[in-house]
């Protein structure tokens, strides 16, 4: 049988997702856990790769198994087996052709800033300190230069593997709410390090060193060269998976694009 789990994590211990040969990957953690919940050596596929210090609170992945446990029994069983940091937050037995890769519709990611003068001793992990003042108006206008589907090369890594830099933004979003300035960010899929280097080039947009038009310019540069920085990763969660009614995958929350 094939069972998906809900996962949630702060990545800011681990490598990425990833299990790796060198150092701690979220991956090691969830299989060495639901190993002892299957009594035999499990092997998880998520929907999306996290980087280093990137969190999640809505990874999907999926393994087989002959193992007969219901529902409730695979939440509690791998909680019960795994560091406070990371939580199994929904189980569900789907179809044999359920796959949480291919099958996913869209992904969904939030990146926080906190912009005020003083850094934070309780979001250090979890948010970009930038002391500068900025626009979040300006960075959202900016910001819709990227929707639709378009070449975006201008934000990729230098190492990204994907076969292809055309992906399609169906939703994105800029707020501020007192200190605290939100992006939240909807497409099919994403490349290495997108969300990051969108957020990176909009701070530039924000602090006043580039027009809002720069954006629309940038991305038909499709030359990463011309952008800015990458915005720090401990700033950027994977907030849910998009998935067809049909895979029984419980739908993600509102991300609060307008």
């Amino acid at each position: 049988m094939r069972i998906a789990l809900g996962i949630e994590y702060d990545g800011t211990a681990y490598n990425g997702w990833q299990r790796q040969k060198t150092g701690l990957g979220v991956q090691q953690r969830v299989e060495e856990a639901l190993t002892q919940v299957a009594d035999h050596a499990v092997e998880v596929t998520c929907a999306g790769r996290t980087d280093t210090g990137v969190h999640a609170t809505g990874q999907v992945v999926h393994f087989d198994t002959p193992s007969d446990r219901d529902d409730r029994g695979w939440l509690l069983g791998a909680n019960s087996n795994l560091p406070d940091d990371i939580s199994v937050m929904w189980a569900r037995q789907v179809k044999d052709d359920f796959h949480a890769r291919f099958s996913a519709t869209g992904r969904n990611y939030r990146y926080r800033i906190l912009n005020r003068l003083e850094r934070s001793a309780m979001h250090r992990h979890r948010a970009w300190w930038v002391y500068q003042a900025l626009d979040a108006e300006r960075m959202n206008r900016a910001a819709q230069y990227l929707l639709g589907e378009h070449d975006f090369s201008a934000f990729r890594a230098a190492g990204c593997r994907a076969n292809t830099p055309q992906r399609n933004i169906s939703s994105i979003c800029i707020e501020r709410a007192g200190d605290w300035i939100t992006l939240e960010v909807s497409a099919n899929a994403f490349l290495q390090h997108m969300v990051r280097n969108i957020t990176g080039s909009l701070f530039s947009v924000g602090a006043g060193e580039q027009r809002t038009s720069w954006i629309r310019d940038l991305l038909e540069s499709r030359d990463r060269k011309l952008g800015g920085i990458a915005a720090p990763p401990h700033g950027l969660t994977l907030v849910s998976v998009d998935y067809p009614v049909a895979a029984g995958i419980p739908p993600p929350p509102d991300t609060g694009c307008t």
